[in-house]
């Protein structure tokens, strides 16, 4: 993904001009977007806090922000720039955090990313995209471009199946329908590896797929097509690369309670941190919190 939306702000800069910060990272991937941009891209080095308040400082001046860097360095080490100097002030500062969820694997816990969206959307003023498709890019870069309110996007490993349609962007999608007891909501990324086995079944043989790929569900509610699903199967499995404390699935949880929403199952997948106290690749990660597809099919006995 972060080589798209390389791709995305270039042609985005010949439309209309705007800063772009990197914390020394990008190399192999930006250099399109540096030689388009001139002196309107900055390495501001390894100094995410201080990258942090050098874009809120250009923002507060009228210009266009982006910064970019690996997700648990654009979000983690400056949580407090991002809180005192953007959230506060509704600066639309877009962040962009590569890697989400486990996806610099053996590089460790250092690196990872389970907690970000969770952790910004406690902040006042703060939105989250997190694209589940290549597809996506092009639609959340246009939109975040004029979005009021400072914003995160979490970018992962494409994964979708090929020649796989993708329904066109919104922030909810039923990406797959299905005739199973259950519906299946997944925030992300790691949508594709569910969609890519599911769409080797029977219709009547697997649950209903839905993508969300914007939060808080406060400005961002399910939609009446998937509440009246939900009504007839009373049955939802959510599926995130993100620990339990707030992520998607409390949220969703709160939501239905808050609506008065009855169901009489809710089954919540989700990062378990590292249960081992081992570091592997990104499978390794997601099969140890039980978020990979092998086991949530066995859950569901959908496996065979």
């Amino acid at each position: 993904m972060r080589n798209l939306i390389c791709h995305s702000l270039t042609a985005l800069f010949k439309r209309e001009p705007f800063v772009f910060l990197t914390g020394d990272v990008g190399f192999k991937t930006l250099e399109p977007l540096r030689e388009i941009m001139g002196n309107y891209f900055i390495n501001a080095g390894v100094a995410e806090q201080n990258m942090i308040s050098v874009a809120a400082g250009i923002c507060r001046k009228g210009l266009s922000v982006w910064v970019y860097s690996i997700a648990p360095f654009c979000y983690a080490r400056p949580f407090e720039q991002i809180r005192n100097d953007l959230a506060l002030h509704k600066l639309p500062v877009k962040i962009i955090g590569n890697g989400g969820g486990y996806g610099y694997g053996v590089m460790g816990p250092t690196h990872h990313a389970i907690e970000d969206y969770g952790s910004l959307l406690t902040l006042q003023n703060f939105h989250a995209f997190i694209p589940a498709f290549a597809d996506d890019i092009g639609s959340i870069t246009e939109k975040s471009r004029t979005f009021p309110i400072p914003s995160y996007i979490r970018l992962g490993l494409c994964e979708e199946p090929k020649d796989f349609e993708i329904p066109p962007y919104v922030p909810w999608r039923k990406v797959l329908s299905g005739k199973k007891d259950t519906v299946l909501v997944i925030v992300g990324a790691i949508a594709g590896s569910y969609i890519h086995h599911m769409c080797a079944r029977e219709k009547n043989l697997r649950p209903e797929i839905w993508v969300v790929t914007e939060l808080p569900l406060e400005t961002n509610p399910p939609p009446d097509e998937f509440l009246k699903r939900l009504k007839v199967v009373k049955k939802i499995g959510i599926i995130e690369e993100h620990v339990a404390q707030g992520g998607f699935g409390q949220m969703m949880a709160l939501w239905l309670l808050k609506k008065g929403i009855t169901i009489d199952r809710f089954d919540h997948f989700h990062a378990k941190g590292y249960p081992t106290h081992k570091y592997g690749s990104q499978h390794f990660h997601r099969k140890e919190s039980g978020i990979d597809v092998e086991n949530v099919l066995d859950y569901y006995r959908l496996l065979n």
